[in-house]
């Protein structure tokens, strides 16, 4: 198929699979599990927020968020204080540690993927790659928005 153009659908069951593959292979580097991982990263793009709300974010139940709250307050990584206009729920913030975890587990990640382009494309390929990721980016925005 190399060199030919892939109808939609076929070609968007190749990319899945390899976006997807190459999602696993990174995650190998994972130290932080996943959960928290992904609240931490929640909190440093959207600033602070609710368990519940992260929850909905997730796609997950309460519970599995507010266990990795605790194990995230448990090592310094966030901080809680109370709702500015409901005082029966707590808002969760990032913390200077926490953000300095995260980015140890986004290099974790990235570096090794970096190194991996270095070594493996040509400055070509690392434009044509450049002008793929933009294409991604538009891709997973209008497949968000359909949702």
């Amino acid at each position: 198929m190399v060199g030919q153009v892939a109808d939609s659908a076929e070609l968007a069951e190749r990319l899945r699979t390899v976006i997807g593959h190459l999602v696993r292979t990174v995650r190998t580097f994972d130290t932080l599990p996943t959960g928290e991982a992904a609240v931490l990263g929640y909190l440093n793009r959207e600033g602070p927020r609710t368990a519940a709300e992260l929850a909905e974010r997730r796609g997950v139940r309460h519970q599995s968020v507010a266990k990795s709250v605790s194990e995230l307050l448990d090592q310094g990584y966030v901080r809680t204080e109370p709702h500015p206009t409901d005082g029966r729920k707590q808002l969760v913030h990032l913390t200077a540690r926490g953000l300095g975890r995260l980015d140890e587990e986004r290099h974790r990640r990235a570096d090794p993927l970096a190194a991996a382009i270095d070594t493996e494309l040509t400055a070509a390929e690392r434009r044509e790659l450049a002008r793929c990721v933009r294409l991604l980016d538009r891709l997973a925005a209008r497949v968000r928005d359909a949702r």
